[in-house]
């Protein structure tokens, strides 16, 4: 990812500098409409597997490979319905609405700072969220999902750039230092945090990975 993802391409100042609107790059959009993508796939796989699984007890995902990797073991926990209902049916709403911002962006769309805050902190609750059904998986569940992990990955992509367009254009604001540094090496947080979940992932089952 270049740093066109954080260009401007907007920023719908006013002749007197006031700020109206702020838009987003081409960079941006697309991958919002990637991310979300990425992640509205794997909601749909993992919606359809679960209704399959309450059809059929007996019925095993495709993604269940091995003890290890086991998409069943994960449908069937208590974690997965935490809010009464199967957690992917909450991403089958919110990827489409990443993927339509994403396509507002490309046709030239501007929103208004709230709009930009309101979308920062959907993705913070999506990637908070993300995270806290990740610990579970690993250390209480003790299964992983390939189509889970998808979605982790894409919300952790989709927080940290929206997250850093909202600093770049000074809606979040923190210290200069900080916020050139996070545009000059933007790509860090994204790459550091799924790293250490990969590393995780492979410390916690270490002698299944090398047996």
């Amino acid at each position: 990812m270049t740093t066109a993802a954080l260009d401007d391409v907007s920023s719908g100042e006013k002749t007197d500098g006031s700020t109206d609107a702020i838009g987003g790059s081409r960079s941006l959009g697309w991958l919002l409409m990637i991310t979300g993508a990425a992640g509205l796939l794997a909601a749909w796989i993992i919606t359809i597997d679960k209704f399959k699984l309450l059809e059929d007890p007996s019925f095993t995902p495709g993604c269940s490979l091995n003890p290890v990797v086991s998409c069943g073991n994960i449908m069937k926990s208590d974690q997965a319905t935490v809010f009464g209902f199967p957690n992917p049916m909450l991403g089958l709403v919110a990827y489409s609405m990443v993927i339509a911002i994403g396509v507002g962006l490309l046709a030239g769309a501007r929103y208004k700072k709230w709009y930009w805050l309101g979308l920062n902190a959907g993705c913070l609750f999506g990637v908070g969220f993300c995270m806290w059904l990740m610990y579970q998986s690993l250390y209480h569940i003790n299964a992983l999902c390939l189509w889970c992990s998808l979605a982790w990955a894409a919300t952790i992509v989709m927080f940290c750039y929206v997250t850093g367009h909202n600093i770049k254009h000074r809606i979040i604001k923190v210290p200069e230092g900080l916020r050139k540094g996070l545009m000059e090496f933007h790509w860090m947080p994204p790459v550091l945090w799924i790293g250490v979940i990969g590393m995780l992932v492979l410390t916690r089952w270490w002698d299944f990975w090398t047996s």
